[in-house]
């Protein structure tokens, strides 16, 4: 009877298709699946756990009641957090473009789905609060704090302040980083240039300066002790420091070979080279 009227044969398993279609779905391992009962949630299939080893946290094929309820599914991974360019002012008063970003993951499925509904909400979300939680702690650092490599404790404080509020769209925020912090293009970054220029030249006088008054210092306190030295030796031989102090003129003089010095026989510049006459 079937075999003459297959049409009854094939409606039941048109029929069997559509049911099995409508109760049998496949879970992800990367993906949390929240069962929704008449829009009311039910359960969570394949929920993120930190400490469940990896294949062991429920995907694969599941049930559900046909018709009546229905799946959304919510990625379990850690997912990029992309900021639009922040300008920030530094306490002095210095304008400074900051590139940020930041990963999170979602951990409550169900209390994001109550709240936001979808991952692009959450993450539009988080979007808000991290951009006004960076520019109030930034904002609250001078410009150069701003651009030392030496930031991470702040980061990591912005990172705690902002997680407090990302739980109650049941996500964690995982890292908050900056990218890249620039000066605004144009007339702020060529005076900032300026300015960075005119107080590095000023340093530069200035340690240029307490060079020169330090080798005066050194220079005077030198000649002080070679005055000393010079008078101590001639206390004790004025003959040999009258000798070494034409020795040294001499020198001076005749450093050059092509210097000519024309001085009488008698003159007391030249009494060095006559020799010492000894007393017998």
């Amino acid at each position: 009877m079937i075999l003459r009227n297959p049409i009854p044969l094939a409606v039941a398993l048109f029929t069997i298709v559509v049911v099995a279609m409508a109760t049998l779905y496949t879970v992800p391992e990367t993906k949390q699946a929240v069962v929704l009962r008449l829009g009311k949630p039910e359960r969570i299939v394949n929920a993120y756990d930190a400490k469940a080893p990896f294949g062991t946290s429920g995907a694969g094929l599941v049930a559900k009641v046909p018709f009546i309820e229905n799946v959304i599914f919510v990625d379990k991974r850690v997912l990029d957090l992309d900021m639009e360019q922040q300008t920030v002012l530094s306490t002095d008063q210095l304008r400074l473009v900051v590139d940020a970003f930041a990963r999170f993951r979602i951990t409550d499925p169900l209390r994001m789905v109550q709240t936001v509904g979808t991952e692009q909400n959450a993450a539009d979300a988080l979007k808000r609060i991290l951009a006004s939680k960076l520019r109030n702690e930034l904002g609250k650092q001078p410009f150069a704090a701003l651009l030392s490599p030496e930031r991470g404790p702040l980061m990591d404080e912005i990172q705690q302040t902002v997680n407090r509020q990302a739980k109650q769209y049941g996500a964690e925020i995982i890292d908050v980083r900056i990218k890249r912090a620039d000066l605004p293009s144009g007339t702020p970054l060529e005076s900032a240039y300026l300015r960075m220029r005119s107080a590095r030249q000023q340093e530069a006088a200035t340690i240029r300066a307490q060079g020169l008054k330090q080798a005066q210092l050194v220079r005077a306190e030198a000649d002080a002790q070679a005055a000393n030295t010079y008078a101590a030796s001639f206390g004790k031989d004025p003959e040999f420091y009258a000798f070494y102090r034409a020795m040294q003129a001499y020198r001076t003089t005749f450093s050059d070979n092509s210097s000519t010095v024309i001085l009488s026989p008698n003159n007391e510049f030249l009494r060095e080279f006559e020799g010492r006459r000894t007393n017998r």
